[in-house]
């Protein structure tokens, strides 16, 4: 079955058995795809700020923020606000098109990818068979929104920090596109919803992270260098390069960088926990869960509350990693460029080759573990 479609055909014919005519139904989905997609993008937001500030407010032994709102949980909302208010700057020989173009760039293609994250099993906008490699696509578009941002603001440091991203990102999406390719050949499939369902079958003992190790430390070391964190934030080291390519970015040209930098952090520990853990899929399988409750698994509230629980381990799962990342980010000293360079040709390149082709081996070797 294909959720995204399916969810689309459900929409439609509910309108159309409303009374609604077939065109008019069919155009009333249209923007809803792009609403849920910015809708869970800003809570995304939200949590990471909130997350992050807390995180290092404990791990410095201080509180973080208290007042906008319960616990400080508004404070993302609040600098927001704040940043819509500020002056938006063009410095008067930058180039004007490019200069705005460029944290447009940067962030679109983070958005566009929510579209084949599936956060349950049937919680996907678009269920294409492609949608790894879309992924892929898609976030390689980013570096050039970079380049094209530290280019066009006429700033020594802006340029470097630019040709840093563009460098940095070269360097870490082909050790990255290698680890997925590992594990598109044991799935046969780059379909999201294929990957995750690949896995549902034993629990935690079928997610990927214990047939493909190498490869989950791979992406992730490779996630973390395309998310420009701790310690890969080459391309903004304040003391460097006072910020990098945002340097003289103001109000929300400056808040789409931020945007960006939390939304593609989310989304990357969202495709690990696709990739690597399991997705939606509860550590204990759904068949075991009914046979100890003494019902059939197709009973009808079963499959709501495995659906309910499918989606709040989706989101356990990328959060523990976005929890690591933050933690990483206040406790690892950043590396020099040359190491960081050195790390992704020399070491993932050929590491994540090898994975690949061990992969392959072991697929022909010993189909039933490898998805032969």
């Amino acid at each position: 079955m294909n959720p995204g479609i399916d969810l689309q055909h459900t929409f439609v014919s509910t309108l159309t058995d409303l009374g609604l005519p077939l065109g008019l139904a069919k155009l009333l989905w249209i923007p809803l795809p792009m609403a849920l997609m910015l809708i869970a993008a800003t809570v995304s937001i939200f949590v990471s700020v909130w997350l992050e500030r807390k995180i290092s407010a404990a791990a410095q032994q201080r509180i973080g923020p208290e007042y906008v709102g319960p616990l400080g949980v508004l404070q993302a909302a609040a600098d927001g606000v704040k940043l819509i208010f500020k002056e938006d700057i063009t410095p008067a020989k930058a180039d004007p098109w490019l200069f705005t173009l460029g944290p447009a760039i940067v962030v679109i293609p983070v958005f566009l990818s929510f579209l084949i994250v599936p956060f349950g099993q049937n919680m996907v906008i678009t269920d294409i068979g492609i949608g790894i490699f879309l992924w892929i696509s898609l976030s390689s578009i980013t570096p050039i929104g970079l380049l094209m941002a530290g280019y066009s603001s006429n700033n020594k440091y802006s340029l470097l920090g630019g040709l840093r991203a563009a460098a940095q990102s070269i360097s870490y999406e082909i050790p990255l596109a290698l680890a997925v390719l590992a594990v598109v050949m044991m799935t046969n499939s780059l379909s999201t919803i294929d990957i995750v369902g690949q896995q549902s079958g034993y629990g935690i003992l079928g997610w990927n992270i214990w047939r493909q190790p190498v490869g989950f430390l791979i992406f992730w070391i490779a996630a973390l260098a395309e998310c420009e964190r701790l310690p890969f934030d080459l391309p903004e080291a304040e003391e460097e390069l006072v910020a990098g390519y945002q340097t003289e970015y103001t109000g929300m040209k400056f808040g789409l960088f931020y945007v960006g930098s939390y939304v593609n952090l989310v989304l990357s520990a969202l495709i690990v926990a696709i990739l690597y853990l399991g997705g939606w899929s509860l550590p204990v399988p759904i068949e075991s869960i009914a046979g100890w409750l003494g019902v059939s698994e197709t009973t009808p509230w079963l499959q709501v509350v495995a659906a309910g629980l499918g989606i709040v381990m989706t989101l356990i799962k990328a959060y523990l990693l976005v929890f690591i990342a933050i933690l990483l980010r206040w406790t690892v000293p950043r590396v020099r460029i040359d190491q960081l360079l050195d790390l992704g040709w020399k070491f993932l390149l050929p590491v994540s080759l090898v994975n690949l082709l061990a992969t392959a081996a072991l697929k022909l070797t010993l189909p039933f573990a490898f998805g032969g």
